[in-house]
């Protein structure tokens, strides 16, 4: 055989075997997403906390007590989190069922003035969509969140136990001081650009959710807590999650008022709120902390949503800062980092020694 074809050979076999590779790793990533999912929650609570208990170290307070106050706080946090959700998505569930109809009856009276095509038309698409249904299941998707939060805090209550230890089984693992340091560094630089990203967004999506109950309250609507909530979780999925707020909140509109004309002012006034936020302030203020490429948003949107369903979507952005992260420090995957950041610039603060790969 010649030299050219037992090269080729070989790119055929390493090939073969990455899309193997790549099958299996999809495949677990399906198959264990539950766990997953919560082990990534976990991971990025735990980091927001250790930034807070390094804080606490510093006003001299003993390690122990951080520890064993965060603990408590984020039980306390995650337990009343899911309960809240849970109650509003019950109470969205039980209202819509009985607003259900008037929606129906508003549509079709809307639908009069397009024609009998246009009435014909929306009428056998509404008669082949059961919202009862939709409803029912994202109630039974959301009590799921209770037993998530026991999980996360589970493997949050054991990242803290092995937090003083990691440091040393890095070292031992790479048997190379140096190299042991440099990962550590890009773990808390992965970590310093998640929290600041999950802390301006959280309160980006505060305001912008404070903005939308002043709206339901100035109108006089019911579910403003349920839908300010709502909007505030939606925020946190870049760019498709507005739409989705907006397109949920005017069907609450429509569905209590029953008149196109309310709606079509409160779905105005909605969609001007997460216009000027989404695109005035949340780039202003996000634009140097994620520096990604839009379209690599969107495909790890994709691609996550599709694996791990809404969590995913929530998910996506921080997963893909820690990607283009680590390709950065890595000569050979560098080129995957210059493409998903957005100026081909993946790092954001003084470039570190890479890690050889």
């Amino acid at each position: 055989m010649r030299p050219s074809d037992s090269q080729l050979a070989e790119r055929l076999q390493t090939g073969f075997l990455g899309v193997i590779a790549f099958g299996l790793i999809l495949a677990l990533l399906v198959q264990a997403r539950f766990i997953l999912i919560c082990l990534v929650f976990a991971i990025i609570i735990f980091s927001l906390t250790s930034d807070a208990i390094s804080a606490f170290a510093r006003l001299k307070v003993p390690n122990w007590l951080a520890t064993t106050l965060a603990l408590i706080a984020i039980a306390v946090g995650l337990l009343w989190a899911a309960t809240a959700v849970v109650a509003q998505v019950n109470e969205v569930v039980s209202i819509s069922i009985a607003y259900a109809d008037r929606a129906q009856a508003a549509l079709a009276r809307l639908s009069q003035r397009w024609g009998p095509q246009a009435q014909e038309a929306i009428a056998t698409f509404m008669g082949n969509i059961d919202f009862a249904g939709w409803l029912r299941s994202a109630a039974a998707q959301a009590s799921n969140l209770i037993s998530g939060s026991v999980l996360i805090l589970t493997f949050v209550g054991f990242m803290f136990s092995e937090r003083i230890w990691f440091p040393i089984k890095i070292e031992r693992l790479t048997k190379d001081p140096a190299q042991a340091r440099q990962m550590l560094e890009t773990m808390r630089r992965i970590m310093r650009r998640v929290n600041r990203y999950l802390v301006v967004k959280a309160a980006i999506s505060a305001v912008t959710a404070a903005l939308i109950w002043l709206i339901f309250r100035f109108w006089g609507l019911e579910l403003a807590g349920a839908v300010a909530m709502l909007t505030f979780i939606l925020n946190f999925i870049p760019t498709l999650g507005s739409i989705i707020a907006t397109v949920i909140t005017v069907a609450m509109v429509l569905a209590q008022t029953g008149d196109p004309a309310p709606t079509l002012a409160i779905g105005t006034m909605t969609t001007a709120v997460h216009f000027i936020i989404g695109n005035i302030f949340d780039p202003m203020l996000l634009g140097q902390t994620l520096r990604l490429s839009s379209f690599g948003i969107v495909l790890s949107l994709a691609f996550w949503g599709a694996v791990w369903g809404i969590a995913g979507t929530f998910l996506a952005v921080p997963i893909m800062v820690a990607v283009m992260i680590v390709c950065a420090q890595i000569p050979w995957l560098r080129p995957v980092a210059i493409m998903l950041s957005q100026e081909g610039v993946p790092e954001a603060e003084p470039r570190q020694p890479r890690l050889r790969g």
